[in-house]
């Protein structure tokens, strides 16, 4: 019997070209059921978005059988291999270009690529032990050990703004348990991940919905993050003065003149406390005419980063303080905060945003305009961290103990800055240190220039960022000797 099709190879050629042509985009095969039996076949597509002319080729294939009175020869459905469009036969990002590598984890690539038995790493912004390992708090074992004991916990999904416990507890630590914006419901608190996430969060909800310019004032001298994060949340980054490297300190003059410029309306970025990376923050009345700035001459919208709270001075509420004081005046602020540092868990990734309002009502909408900004992003936060912290900050016997061992961390970080200094002092360094005891937090910005970083990284194996930043959680009695040598040679290396 001769064949319907002189050239059966056609139908074929017509579904790839078809699938060449991109007609057919998705077809998968184990949906797709040819049955012969008894002469009879049956075409069964379990897929709803399996294209018409497909489901055409298979059963004309059937029928085709069922004429030849015996099965053809197998047609293959395969896709053919896509064309490369625009670049022959290479990769379509092939036009990708080599991102730098970041400060900071580029400081611990090349510390551990270093094969010298006395390197340091003073690079990393998380504490070290006085034996420079990483620190678990005891408190942080305990409360592990009681949400693994307990037997009723799952795994579910958490909503949208985590847990509600979390949110409640946090925004009493960063705003005080009296604060009047808690009693009146006109916070909203959402948990998201880390102090980044929640910055990025916060972004993105004022790129969307603030009425005011979305332009934010960064200080020019800040963690590098804060101008990736607030562009990519959709915000206009432009920066004001802060840090002066002559006097090694504040730059009040600078800064003030420069947020004085701003539109009013602007949103500016303000550290809690602990600067990062110059570890200069403004004095208390300092801050009082920076607060009449932002909100009576500018009407400028601040969005705190509070990093360290109780890492810097070891006091919750004195690190707290300058939150408060813009909180409490009634005006509406934003507040980023980690639990990072101060309950070393950095890689829980735990963090809290708060946004302060003057009504409930409009808590209320924010709210559910925050959870439209996470819900795309990450969808819920993850669970383990915020509940070390619940367990933590809920437990009287654990919070009491928690701040303990807070306040060891802050004790022993500046312990470290008075070494130093006295190394430097005793060696006769050329320069004025005193900065390195004036500074406050994780972090002293030493001044040294990028050729003398580079200079100690080579001859001392001592790794720290190209800006002169060194981080003090890192030191510890045996390393600082060996690094006030290296500071005093690459000073006097480059004089």
């Amino acid at each position: 019997m001769a064949a319907p099709f002189p050239n059966l190879q056609s139908l074929v050629d017509m579904t790839n070209s078809l699938h060449r042509d991109r007609m057919i985009e998705s077809l998968d095969t184990s949906a797709v059921l040819v049955k012969r039996k008894e002469n009879e076949h049956r075409v069964r597509s379990e897929s709803p978005t399996l294209p018409a002319f497909a489901r055409l080729a298979i059963s004309s294939r059937a029928r085709i059988e069922r004429r030849m009175e015996g099965p053809m020869a197998s047609i293959s459905l395969a896709p053919a291999p896509a064309a490369t469009a625009g670049c022959g036969s290479g990769s379509r990002f092939a036009h990708v270009q080599q991102a730098p590598e970041d400060p900071i984890y580029g400081v611990t690539n090349a510390f551990l690529k270093d094969p010298s038995p006395v390197k340091v790493n003073l690079g990393v912004g998380a504490y070290r032990t006085e034996e420079g390992k990483p620190l678990v708090l005891n408190v942080v074992r305990k409360a592990e050990e009681q949400l693994l004991a307990d037997k009723s916990r799952n795994k579910e999904y958490l909503p949208i703004s985590g847990i509600t416990h979390f949110s409640r507890l946090s925004a009493q630590l960063i705003l005080g348990s009296d604060c009047p914006a808690i009693a009146e419901k006109r916070i909203v608190t959402a948990q998201c991940l880390s102090g980044t996430g929640c910055l990025r969060v916060g972004g993105e909800f004022l790129a969307k919905h603030y009425s005011g310019p979305k332009i934010i004032y960064i200080p020019a001298t800040t963690w590098t993050n804060h101008f990736r994060i607030f562009p990519n949340a959709g915000m206009e980054a432009r920066t004001y003065r802060y840090y002066d490297p002559k006097t090694k300190g504040l730059d009040y003059e600078g800064m003030m003149e420069d947020l004085r410029a701003a539109p009013s309306g602007a949103v500016v970025l303000l550290h809690a406390c602990a600067h990062n990376p110059t570890g200069v923050d403004p004095t208390r009345e300092q801050w009082a005419e920076i607060q009449h700035l932002v909100r009576d001459e500018k009407q400028l919208l601040p969005f705190f980063d509070s990093a360290y709270q109780g890492f810097a001075s070891g006091s919750l509420d004195a690190d707290a303080w300058a939150v408060r004081q813009f909180v409490n005046d009634g005006g509406e602020t934003l507040v980023a905060q980690s639990y990072a540092k101060n309950m070393g868990l950095y890689g829980e990734r735990v963090g809290a945003l708060s946004v302060i309002v003057k009504d409930p009502d409009v808590a209320l909408r924010i709210e559910s305009q925050v959870n439209l900004v996470i819900r795309p992003m990450y969808s819920s936060p993850p669970t383990f961290g915020a509940a070390i912290v619940c367990t933590i900050l809920g437990n009287k016997a654990l919070y009491e103990e928690w701040k303990v061992e807070l306040k060891g961390m802050a004790d022993r970080i500046i312990s470290m800055r008075h070494q130093l200094f006295d190394a430097l002092k005793a060696r006769a360094t050329p320069g004025t240190w005193d900065h390195i005891v004036n500074q406050i937090g994780m972090f002293t910005y030493s001044g040294l220039s990028k050729e003398q970083v580079e200079y100690m990284k080579t001859e001392y194996h001592i790794h720290m960022t190209s800006d002169g930043r060194i981080s003090m959680a890192g030191l510890n009695t045996r390393t600082v000797p060996q690094l006030a040598d290296a500071i005093h040679a690459a000073v006097l290396q480059f004089a």
